[in-house]
Formats: structure tokens, C-alpha cells, sequence
């Protein structure tokens, strides 16, 4: 490989009539495996080429959720486009949509239909709340959704109030669910023949995440809360003030325990039963971190991460996005890929972060530009769909025997 973008989806064809996030992030993701994603845009487009940052009058946001797609303008309101959409239908393998539940059957483009005209289709439903229940109706940003999942109320410090995560978490982590998913439908469709249609709520999704405080409600029958920094179970788990800044420190068995206090000159309390085992150190929460952060406290942040390097205990500095990218863990692991675009120059983007091992490259990993809007046509498209052969995940039932 010379860095380019993952084959091993390498003629899968996906239709991408999704918008702004989700969707178009799920879509990103199949096109850095090598899915060839047409995207599927109104007259208007995409909602996120209106949605800043800009740089000269481009949306870096769009270009950087739509690398490595193409783009076809139809209007699936008027005849003509929709039944356009249909013929590609008929040579897709999967369909990404996030509208409102409801929408897509005024538009006459929902599952049963399109899956009617290409049984082996994987359809791809991302929403809000899902495709059925009361809540499947109601709209839905990022926002709604981790405040009504209970990921705001356990996020914040003690005492504080509700607290968003930073990123747009719910859309993102939908996004992941719905690439889970249309590879696992995919791969049954390589058995089968037969299509299916996945249903990704993002409500569901950050629920999905919330596993620790699950934990705790079964055993207990209590929720962690907002908590700040610090582990709900393992104690020292939290952040800790030193002279210049701050510091993370992982404490999650008694060995890392053990060598903790001999570090901060305590060895004695690695051996007294008191404070073994996460049960007894969580009982003595306010001790063992006052205990911890006594000894940061007069040390700035780089004494302590060679103390806990040397000592065997895990501790990290507190980097923002800009230290991250620019360490040389993230450069040696090609976290940013890039394209080059017509407008924007040399723009990276945040590739997906899994390597096959023997696709490993020394050079950064490359992707087509996000496309214009109706770069390319319908024509286009179905002529290079026609002479692709059929890839290994469409199985070898006779389409007929399907309808």
C-alpha cells in the first residue's frame, strides 16, 4: 500500500441520501475501506456544505465528513429523479438515509420498497430514536439525545450541573453503530443472498455506551452521578493538580496500588488490607485522593510522569486536540490522513482508526476529495456500477428467486 485508503471493501456500492452527520460520517468511514459512496443531494445539498468553519467560502466540515465520495444532484420529489434513484438502486449494495422516520415513505424511497427492487440491498436507517416507538417522531440533535440517555446526568463535576460531552457524541458513535452494522449485513448477505435493514437509533447508541453505570445500578441499584474526573469503582482514578498543570492517574488493581504507594513513599499501604482491593480503596475515596494529590502537588507535571514511568503506574498529561494529533504516537499511527481539495488546498481529515496488518504503510493514508455538488451524474455512476464485477459479499442466490 502507498497510503492510500483500505481495499477491503473494494466494490461495494453505497448510496448515501444521509445528511450533516451520522450518516455522512458512516458513509466516510466505508469510503476510507474502499466502498465506492455516491452521495445523493437535493438541488440545495447537503445541509453541512451551509455549516461552518468556512475557508473561502467552502465548509471545511462537509469536505472533511464526505472525503472520497462522489456526489449526484436529484430531487426525489420530481419523477424524473426518483426514478433515476431507483435504477440505482437496482446495482447498489447498501443505502444510508437518516431522515426522520416517516420521511422516506412520502418520498418513496423506504426499505420495503427499495428492497423490493433490489432484494439483496443492505438499507441503513439512522435516526434519532429509531424507526419504531413512542419517541420515534421526535426530532433529534446530538444534544436531545445525550440528555434524555443519562450521559449528560453522570457527566460534570460533583455538585455541578448536567454537563454535554464536547463532540457531537451521539451522532458519532450512531455513525459507528450503522458501519457495524451494514458490514455485519453485508457479510450475512455473502451467506444468504438476501439483504437486510438496519435500524440505528442514536438514543440506543449512547445507552449502548453507558456499561460501567449499568454495572453499578445492577449491583447496587444506584447510578454513579456526576462524578467529575474519577472512576466510578477504582480509587486513585482521577485527575490531580501538580505545580504547573494537571495530571491523569489510573489505579485499577492492587499490583499498580502497590507500587503507587511505594512511589509516593507509603509502601505500607500497599500490603495493609485496609486498602486492598477496589472495594476498600473506593471506601476510602477522600483519604487516598487527598493522600495522592498531597504528593503532585509538589511536583510539576513532567517530575510526575517520570515518576510513574519509572514506577510502573499509569499517568498521562492533559493534551488537547492540537498536542494529540501532534505527538509522534498519533503521526506514527496516521491518525490524520488527507486530500488534496480545489478550493481548501492539502486538508486532513480523521481517518478510521483500524490498520490491517498487511496493508501497514510508512506514508500517511490519501483519500479522494469531498466532491462537488452533481460533480457527477447518474449516467456516470450506473455505467462504472454496471461494469464493476459483483463483489464477494453479494452472495449466490438468483435475484429472481428473492422477489
Amino acid at each position: 500500500m502507498s497510503g492510500q485508503t483500505s481495499p477491503v471493501l473494494d466494490g461495494v456500492k453505497v448510496l448515501d441520501v444521509s445528511r450533516v452527520l451520522a450518516g455522512p460520517y458512516c458513509g466516510g468511514l466505508l469510503a476510507d475501506m474502499g466502498a465506492d459512496v455516491v452521495k445523493v443531494e437535493s438541488p440545495g445539498g447537503d445541509d453541512a456544505r451551509h455549516l461552518g468553519p468556512f475557508v473561502d467560502g467552502e465548509s471545511v466540515y462537509f469536505a472533511q465528513l464526505n472525503r472520497g465520495k462522489r456526489s449526484v444532484v436529484l430531487d426525489l420529489k420530481d419523477p424524473v429523479g426518483h426514478a433515476t434513484f431507483l435504477s440505482l438502486v437496482e446495482e447498489a449494495d447498501v443505502v444510508i438515509e437518516n431522515f426522520r422516520p416517516g420521511v422516506t415513505t412520502r418520498l418513496g424511497i423506504d426499505a420495503p420498497l427499495l428492497r423490493a427492487v433490489n432484494p439483496r440491498l443492505v438499507y441503513a436507517s439512522v435516526s434519532g430514536f429509531g424507526q419504531q416507538g413512542p419517541f420515534a417522531k421526535r426530532p433529534a440533535y446530538d444534544l436531545i439525545v445525550q440528555a434524555m440517555s443519562g450521559l449528560m446526568a453522570g457527566t460534570g463535576q460533583v455538585g455541578g450541573p448536567p454537563t454535554r460531552v464536547g463532540e457531537s457524541l451521539g451522532d458519532l458513535v450512531a455513525g459507528l453503530f450503522a458501519g457495524w452494522a451494514i458490514c455485519a449485513a453485508l457479510f450475512d448477505r455473502s451467506r444468504t443472498g438476501r439483504g437486510r435493514h438496519v435500524d440505528i437509533s442514536m438514543f440506543d447508541s449512547l445507552l449502548a455506551l453507558q456499561v460501567t453505570a449499568l454495572s453499578l445500578r445492577t449491583a447496587t441499584g444506584s447510578l454513579p452521578g456526576r462524578i467529575g474526573n474519577r472512576h466510578p469503582v477504582s480509587v486513585p482514578f482521577d485527575t490531580f493538580a501538580t505545580t504547573d498543570g494537571m495530571v491523569a492517574i489510573a489505579v485499577a488493581n492492587d499490583a499498580i496500588w502497590a507500587r503507587l504507594c511505594t512511589m509516593i513513599g507509603r509502601p505500607e499501604l500497599g500490603v495493609d488490607p485496609r486498602y486492598v482491593g477496589d472495594a476498600h480503596r473506593s471506601g476510602r475515596l477522600e483519604e487516598i485522593t487527598a493522600l495522592v494529590g498531597a504528593w503532585t502537588s509538589g511536583l510539576d507535571v513532567d517530575q510526575v510522569l517520570e515518576a510513574t514511568a519509572q514506577a510502573g503506574v499509569p499517568a498521562a498529561p492533559i493534551w488537547d486536540l492540537n498536542q494529540a494529533l501532534g505527538s509522534e504516537h498519533a503521526r506514527h499511527r496516521h491518525t490524520l490522513g488527507s486530500f488534496a481539495h480545489p478550493v481548501l488546498g492539502e486538508t486532513p481529515y480523521l481517518r478510521h482508526p483500524v490498520d490491517f496488518d498487511d496493508e501497514r504503510s510508512d506514508d500517511p493514508p490519501t483519500s479522494a476529495p469531498s466532491p462537488a455538488l452533481g460533480a457527477h451524474t447518474a449516467d456516470e455512476v450506473l455505467a462504472s456500477w454496471r461494469a464493476t464485477p459483483a463483489h464477494a459479499f453479494a452472495g449466490t442466490t438468483d435475484v429472481e428467486d428473492l422477489r
